[in-house]
């Protein structure tokens, strides 16, 4: 099965192997038939997401294998103004390496042995000016129910003491879930974390506009 091939199956035939329903379909947030044409589904894991301080300097990080968590990231950091950062596995991922079917392909292996995503590295793990951002928003595809674990590596290498931590996803249809605590714990308790939305379904960019409005609106 080729990578588009992969995109458009879903989560039909990880649902049955995976916990939490989330097939590496969600790697690509692809629209299910049922969802709607016309806007983007919000999943959020928490009704009170948190303020956002207004005049806080603002860092938008991201991995995105097909490009729509990309897409949330462009927005989230127009609205923010806000710089941004793409986290880029080195070696990246090919698209042989996404190929969940093929059970000797990169994903898999990855996903059978946890080991494996422990060694993954980043072309660039700690961003310029790391310590002049007092909010970071981090964003990833949804893999088999976690965040795809190249933000693993950039979590892992920064420190978050003092900082305001949002987490957003893209998924074919599963929640945030636990993706965002489990980060959470990687960065060893440090920063105020904050779960987020995971945006499924058909993207609409006003939807993510309005999520990013009502986070600074939170009280």
């Amino acid at each position: 099965m080729n990578r588009r091939e992969f995109l458009k199956m879903g989560g039909m035939s990880m649902m049955a192997l995976v916990l939490g329903g989330c097939g590496l379909s969600s790697l690509a947030g692809q629209p299910s038939s049922s969802a709607e044409a016309d806007g983007a589904g919000t999943s959020s894991s928490s009704s009170s997401a948190g303020a956002v301080a207004a005049g806080s300097k603002t860092l938008v990080v991201y991995y995105s294998a097909t490009g729509r968590t990309e897409r949330v990231a462009k927005v989230i950091a127009k609205e923010r103004q806000a710089d941004i950062m793409k986290l880029v596995p080195n070696p990246d991922y090919t698209e042989a390496d996404l190929d969940y079917n093929d059970k000797s392909s990169r994903v898999s292996r990855e996903h059978d042995d946890a080991s494996l995503r422990e060694k993954i590295q980043l072309q660039k793990a700690v961003p310029d000016n790391w310590a002049s951002y007092d909010t970071v928003f981090i964003g990833y595809p949804i893999w088999w129910a976690i965040a795809a674990w190249p933000v693993d590596a950039f979590v892992k290498a920064n420190d978050f003491t003092g900082k305001n931590v949002v987490t957003f996803a893209t998924a074919y249809s599963s929640p945030l879930g636990n993706s965002g605590k489990l980060l959470a714990e990687m960065a060893g308790g440090k920063g105020n974390w904050q779960d987020g939305t995971c945006f499924t379904g058909s993207l609409s960019d006003a939807k993510v506009v309005e999520w990013v409005r009502s986070l600074s609106a939170a009280k």
